[in-house]
């Protein structure tokens, strides 16, 4: 039966490319209002591995079982995601943009972790895999995005520093 897979993959293909109309959205937004961008030489590559993994799941993922306990785990995921738009509103965006002056988020899930995005996205980087049965790929991209997250991180940390946000 390939209709639970392929209903899975379309719902996260579609959710994806409606955030990057979102994200595009506010960015212009963002940077009409003074935001800067910071770090942006590692945007291309975030992009690609967001890409590489979404494409991979359509190459390996239809017509095989989804996983009952994994697919809860990535849908509890999906209602934090929503929580963390919600609560950015018009500040969030797929890149790094700093509004200096702008006081730092601390409510929804920010009451909890500096950044709950982040963490909603190595679940989902791990569980969308292995909701299809597909422990490897998990793992291999699980750590490709442990990577770039690293390097984004980093960026994001030191420009609100530079930017005077965090306390």
């Amino acid at each position: 039966m390939m209709w639970p897979s392929i209903a899975l993959l379309t719902f996260v293909t579609l959710q994806r490319l409606g955030e990057l109309v979102i994200a595009r959205r506010n960015t212009a937004a963002l940077l009409a209002r003074g935001g800067r961008e910071v770090a942006p030489e590692h945007y291309p590559v975030m992009v690609a591995l967001h890409a590489a993994w979404i494409i991979g799941l359509w190459l390996l993922a239809p017509g095989r079982p989804v996983q009952l306990f994994w697919f809860l785990v990535f849908m509890g995921l999906q209602a934090l995601r929503l929580w963390v738009l919600a609560t950015l509103k018009d500040r969030w965006t797929t890149r790094i943009v700093i509004l200096r002056g702008a006081p730092l988020v601390s409510s929804g899930p920010y009451r909890f972790l500096r950044h709950p995005n982040y963490a909603i996205v190595i679940g989902e980087i791990a569980t969308l895999p292995l909701a299809f049965g597909l422990p490897v790929y998990a793992v291999v991209f699980s750590l490709f995005n442990a990577a770039i997250l690293h390097v984004r991180i980093k960026a994001e940390n030191a420009a609100l520093e530079s930017a005077m946000i965090l306390k």
